[in-house]
């Protein structure tokens, strides 16, 4: 301490810092200072209403609008206007003939939606053990895989319609004992060999999807392979491939017409009997739009279902 000088008591050179109100002068708040300001009084004024922009509203619809007008207007001159029209007019939308075949046809086609149904149960289950068994691991199951490979690769290489006329009138001309003889039968087997090839390798992608560590953590919980599969693959496997299923079922809906070219009388064959006696193919046109009603609203449920599926997928993303 150098003499003749002395420090104030207690504050041995530091910087004490002033109350704010010390620290302003006429410019206001000296650099690096700060204040608090009173809270406003009252609620905030409410938002600015949006004016209703008409552009953005109706224009792109208009467009659209005008667009389609003018395809499908376009289309319809370019057809109505050709030379043949009224032939063709009277030989395929002949409204008469469309009303006399109507009950034919439409009983037809309760078969085809009978053989739906029943092939779409059982591909469901026989796709799924063939893919289960696909997926089982470990040496001992080598058999089982190999044998699930060859006929996943023989009934997905061989078209549907061959394997219909195959089955349909070589297994009855057998005359086994025990064995149905009924075409119906064997066509709609057929259907459900060759659509199972495709669904089971649709299951087999789902439970590759899965990640490994679920199947660690059920393995180290003690949970067989039979277990870890039925508990805490396959439950994740169906939800990932459910979408791509809607769309085997709006597939097999349309295939199964081609049960008539073994002579079963579903909605196309009684239109083919229909016009091999009157010599008009609208009845062909009426199984046409009755097959449009069932596969319609599918494929549009087969959209919901994916949309459904994508913003699930974006969620669990976020």
């Amino acid at each position: 301490m150098v003499a003749g000088r002395s420090r104030p008591a207690g504050n041995y050179g530091l910087n004490v810092h002033r109350p704010i109100a010390d620290q302003t002068d006429r410019g206001g708040l000296r650099p690096g200072t700060t204040s608090i300001r009173p809270a406003p009084e009252g609620p905030p004024p409410p938002p600015r209403k949006r004016s209703f922009d008409w552009r953005a509203a109706f224009v792109p619809g208009l467009i659209s609008s005008a667009s389609i007008i003018i395809v499908f207007g376009g289309l319809y001159w370019l057809i109505t206007s050709a030379e043949q029209w009224p032939r063709i007019k009277a030989q395929f939308f002949n409204l008469d003939h469309m009303i006399a075949a109507a009950p034919r046809v439409a009983q037809g086609f309760l078969t085809n939606l009978q053989v739906w149904l029943i092939a779409l149960a059982c591909i469901g289950v026989w796709a799924l053990v063939l893919a289960v068994l696909r997926s089982l691991r470990g040496p001992v199951f080598a058999p089982l895989r190999l044998l699930v490979v060859l006929y996943i690769d023989i009934f997905r290489g061989l078209p549907a319609l061959l394997l219909v006329i195959l089955f349909g009138f070589g297994i009855p001309a057998l005359n086994i004992p025990g064995l149905p003889n009924s075409g119906l039968f064997w066509g709609g087997v057929a259907m459900v060999l060759s659509y199972s090839a495709y669904v089971a390798e649709i299951y087999r992608s789902g439970i590759d999807a899965v990640h490994e560590g679920q199947r660690a953590a059920a393995r180290s919980l003690g949970l067989s392979e039979w277990q870890t599969l039925i508990y805490a693959i396959l439950p994740q496997a169906l939800r990932n491939v459910l979408p791509a299923l809607m769309n085997i079922v709006v597939a097999l809906q349309k295939d199964v017409a081609l049960l008539s070219v073994i002579g079963v009388r579903d909605a196309v064959r009684e239109a083919q009997i229909y016009t091999a006696t009157t010599f008009n193919y609208s009845a062909l046109v009426v199984a046409a739009l009755l097959f449009l009603l069932a596969t319609v609203p599918m494929a549009r449920l087969a959209d919901w279902v994916n949309r459904r599926d994508r913003a699930r997928r974006l969620q669990m993303a976020d």
